[in-house]
């Protein structure tokens, strides 16, 4: 299913069919002999050519001199080279199980192919696994894609949808359908590749948000001037959260549960306000009544040019592009989405053990 069993499956299928051109080569040339040496007709040149590489025993069609006789003899030994490689090869390709595996290549080709706004996973070690237990408690379609064998192994023996390649090649972005997806995370474990993959994808889709892993804070400067919208440092971000832990421990504990976890009961999303959809651009928070409608608590708000307004009160004005930040259950956040009207890929997530 992954490239490098595409390769073996490539490879069998490239000889399997040598085989049989080599095959057809000698037919046509077993054929023109008897036709236009021998001067038979057509139809017993083929007749001779076929008996002869089938190896069946019928005597001969016509007459032949030494010279035709010496002919047949090497005919019958292409044949039996040709048709001893085509059964050696088919073989090897049943034993092996290439055949099953060239059906589960065109199983995920097409799934590769039917993605469409998801979301994409570059790496699969522990940052990364635990990046995909998140997205799949979120219940977000994403794939993920890594080049060393025991993170394939893993991230296979767990169901997730994968992809064996080089996350920093064009190639491989294009067969998780880069142009189509809506995010990229780059979880790789360098530096270095993961600008590659951020610049890479920028470079084949200029509206996807990339989301990139840095091990300093060089990095983190580099992967911003590459385009990452976002740069998270496992270490740097850690340290803040063990301290937040040591000092404000409830608080803790209740950003945690609405932000991570299958099991929890609210949520925090983000909402954004089309200008061309949402019914309540230029009306204040107390006029749209949205808590009174919905029950969903509107935290912060992001204007267009950057400034958040946090904790709005009820004379904050709803105006067009804003970005809500909401907490509620997974009804609430729905009920607002709906009010707001379809944006999208700004949709709520609901879990699929919920």
């Amino acid at each position: 299913m992954y490239s490098t069993l595409e390769q073996k499956y490539r490879r069998i299928q490239k000889e399997l069919m040598a085989g049989i051109a080599a095959l057809g080569g000698i037919f046509i040339i077993g054929t023109l002999w008897y036709s236009l040496v021998e001067k038979w007709s057509w139809e017993d040149a083929a007749y001779m050519t076929v008996i002869t590489l089938a190896t069946v025993g019928y005597g001969e069609t016509h007459p032949l001199g030494n010279r035709g006789r010496l002919f047949t003899i090497a005919l019958i030994l292409m044949g039996v080279i040709a048709i001893g490689y085509i059964v050696n090869r088919f073989t090897e390709a049943v034993i092996q199980g290439y055949f099953q595996e060239g059906i589960r290549l065109r199983q995920h080709r097409r799934l590769m192919e039917s993605l469409s706004e998801h979301y994409i996973l570059c790496g699969f070690s522990r940052t990364g696994r635990q990046i995909a237990k998140e997205f799949r408690a979120e219940g977000v379609p994403f794939v993920i894609i890594d080049s060393e064998i025991e993170s394939v192994r893993k991230a296979q023996s767990e169901g997730f949808t994968l992809y064996q390649g080089d996350a920093t090649l064009d190639e491989t972005l294009y067969k998780v359908g880069i142009e189509r997806a809506i995010c990229i995370v780059a979880a790789l474990p360098s530096d270095a590749e993961n600008l590659y993959t951020v610049l890479s994808a920028k470079t084949l889709n200029p509206n996807i948000r990339a989301i990139a892993r840095a091990s300093t804070e060089e990095a983190v400067q580099k992967l911003q001037r590459g385009g990452a919208d976002a740069v998270i440092s496992p270490y740097i971000t850690g340290g803040k959260r063990m301290a937040a832990a040591a000092l404000r421990p409830q608080v803790m504990d209740f950003v945690d549960g609405i932000l991570t976890g299958a099991d929890r009961q609210l949520y925090m999303e983000e909402v954004l306000l089309d200008p061309a959809i949402c019914p309540y651009l230029g009306e204040t928070l107390q006029k749209a009544r949205l808590r009174s409608q919905t029950g969903a608590l509107i935290l912060a708000i992001r204007r267009t040019d950057g400034t958040l307004i946090g904790g709005p009160t009820g004379d904050t004005i709803l105006l067009p592009g804003d970005l809500l930040i909401c907490m509620g259950t997974a009804e609430q956040l729905r009920s607002l989405n709906q009010i707001l009207g379809p944006i999208g890929s700004q949709k709520v997530r609901k879990p699929k053990n919920s």
